[in-house]
């Protein structure tokens, strides 16, 4: 059953020029893991957290570092997740999620569906 959908897009051009301006945003936002990647990528991923906040009915209190997007061997994108975020989408029986990104002249995009 589907618990909730998001979906965000993030100008990339944008999302850089603020990075620049507030550094410490890029702590706040990303993971160890994820802080490496270039700026389309992590304007994908800022887009896949805000639509993951958005399947689970955007609730107060959750923290970005709590979730993550990891990609497979073959490309395919996925959401591990863990503290205020596990806890909210336990609390709505999510027991799976579905995510997609793109980006492509200048915009990332992100879907995610919260299933149960």
């Amino acid at each position: 059953m589907i618990i909730g959908v998001g979906i965000d897009v993030v100008d990339i051009e944008r999302f850089a020029k603020t990075l620049e301006r507030t550094p410490a945003l890029r702590d706040r936002l990303f993971t160890a893991e994820e802080r490496g990647l270039g700026i389309a990528s992590l304007a994908a991923r800022f887009a896949a957290k805000e639509a993951l906040a958005k399947s689970l009915g955007a609730p107060a209190g959750m923290y970005w570092t709590d979730a993550r997007v990891v990609t497979s061997e073959s490309g395919k994108p996925s959401l591990v997740i863990g503290g205020t975020v596990q806890s909210r989408a336990s609390d709505l029986g999510v027991d799976c999620f579905h995510v997609s990104l793109s980006h492509d002249a200048g915009v990332a995009s992100a879907v995610v569906i919260a299933e149960g």
